[in-house]
């Protein structure tokens, strides 16, 4: 199976949540996140550690920024907006190929390809982010096992 890198912003709340949904539904992928401006050591936000404990989920993260040395670890890196992959790319061109939205690469035909971010918001709004984050990856999971 494929080395997948999450990113997102602060690596503290969807990068983290998506990094944790994929190691419990999907615990024979090799998953890591970090994040385009993150810093290293924050553990992840409360918000989205108790969305994930609603699912079941434990989230045990401390989130790191973005590094060509994972990077290059990645086979697949998917970013939570498309203004990630832009940041993404420009900085490291030779990602472009790897590098794609997880709801651009989930749902190939959607138009509305950004995950919002949740920080500073309701519980709810983080269970929603989670829901619409899951969606994606099952549809990613399901398409690779056809």
């Amino acid at each position: 199976m494929q080395r997948i890198l999450f990113i997102c912003t602060g690596n503290t709340c969807r990068s983290a949540m998506a990094e944790a949904l994929v190691k419990h539904k999907y615990p024979e992928v090799d998953v890591q996140s970090a994040g385009v401006l993150a810093g290293s050591g924050q553990a992840a936000n409360d918000h989205a550690v108790e969305a994930l404990k609603q699912q079941g989920i434990s989230c045990n993260h401390t989130s790191q920024p973005v590094t060509r040395e994972l990077l290059n670890w990645a086979d697949l890196i998917l970013t939570m907006t498309e203004q990630h992959r832009q940041m993404l790319i420009t900085e490291y061109p030779q990602m472009e190929e790897k590098a794609h939205t997880l709801r651009g690469y989930a749902f190939k035909n959607n138009k509305s390809v950004d995950i919002k971010d949740p920080i500073g918001s309701s519980i709810e709004t983080y269970e929603a982010t989670l829901k619409e984050m899951e969606e994606a990856v099952d549809e990613i999971f399901t398409r690779q096992e056809k």
